[in-house]
């Protein structure tokens, strides 16, 4: 996105991450975004935000870390900003797997690859991610497949994965969407 902020950047008159937090509302207790930048904008939205913590820019793993510090809850579900078009059902599902399971981290999947960035996690994995991160590792992948995990499928809403990285992809979901 050349550099801007992609949850800041508006579809169809709205910022993406506004798209995504519509949809997780009803899904959980709590909505916590984890920024590195434009905190005030992402605040206008309604929901609490957390600085990321990293001063390099760490990505994924480096939100979660911030969000389970702040979560006030046991589980917390993870989302990209810029995947507008997420599940209606998504923490539930991963929430069965989970408990099904006994894992500490359900992560979604299609086409039976893991979306990592789509997850929700036990509060108590953090002491794992702050040891990994500490370690100078960064891939959320290699985070997830060094504690128990499980894959819940969503071959079923695949596009809902679907996440926005150019200007061109967003102009083309607007398009659809509109």
């Amino acid at each position: 996105m050349g550099g801007a902020a992609k949850g800041l950047q508006p579809l169809l008159g709205r910022p993406m991450v506004a798209w995504v937090i519509e949809r997780l509302r009803p899904q959980v207790a709590e909505v916590i975004v984890s920024v590195n930048d434009n905190a005030e904008r992402y605040a206008s939205l309604g929901v609490s935000v957390v600085p990321d913590g990293s001063a390099d820019f760490s990505g994924p793993l480096a939100g979660l870390q911030a969000g389970l510090r702040a979560a006030r809850h046991e589980l917390l579900a993870t989302v990209p900003c810029d995947s507008p078009l997420l599940p209606a059902d998504l923490v539930a599902r991963l929430a069965v797997a989970l408990e099904q399971s006994g894992a500490d981290v359900a992560v979604a999947s299609t086409g039976g690859r893991p979306q990592p960035v789509f997850c929700l996690c036990r509060r108590r994995i953090l002491p794992s991610l702050d040891a990994f991160l500490a370690s100078g590792q960064r891939k959320m992948e290699l985070w997830v497949g060094s504690v128990a995990h499980v894959q819940a499928p969503f071959d079923d809403e695949a596009e809902a994965f679907v996440n926005i990285n150019t200007m061109h992809e967003l102009r083309a979901l607007e398009s659809r969407l509109a």
